[in-house]
């Protein structure tokens, strides 16, 4: 059967928190390293992002807190832990750049989404500096004003 390309979007999960708390500075895409199990509860939508961060250790990027729920129906010889630590598939000049941020710049790197590109699963990271409390509320001031402006916009 032949997926219908406007039934749906690519995205299986998103970080909405993260815009919320963080400037989403550059923006990377990579892949993952996944097993079976993991593939299946993706496509069954199991995915929660949110306490989701990327650490980088021997030049490698792994991201850990991505809770993938395993399907009950998942193979009884197979050990899954939700939670585990996952590479992430990135190049040499990306590793570099995250490299760069994170320690002369004192970025913080977070997964803000995940999605399929054609068969393979994707994960949106960004180079983040950390928001204040006062940074928060006038985003939150902006957005509604937004929102009033469209609704004086729509009626007038």
């Amino acid at each position: 059967m032949k997926k219908n390309k406007n039934s749906n979007s690519n995205t299986i999960a998103q970080n909405k928190r993260a815009r919320h708390e963080y400037h989403l500075l550059d923006k990377f895409e990579a892949g993952m390293q996944l097993q079976g199990w993991e593939v299946k509860s993706i496509r069954a939508g199991k995915v929660n992002l949110t306490d989701a961060y990327v650490f980088l250790k021997d030049g490698e990027a792994f991201v850990t807190n991505i809770n993938i729920t395993p399907l009950s129906q998942a193979s009884t010889h197979v050990i899954c832990a939700p939670t585990r630590q996952r590479k992430l598939l990135l190049n040499r000049r990306e590793l570099d750049k995250l490299t760069g941020g994170l320690d002369r710049q004192g970025l913080t790197i977070i997964a803000t989404a995940m999605y399929w590109k054609k068969s393979w699963v994707k994960v949106e990271l960004f180079l983040a500096k950390g928001k204040q409390s006062h940074d928060k509320r006038d985003a939150l001031k902006d957005k509604d004003w937004a929102r009033q402006k469209e609704r004086i916009m729509k009626h007038s």
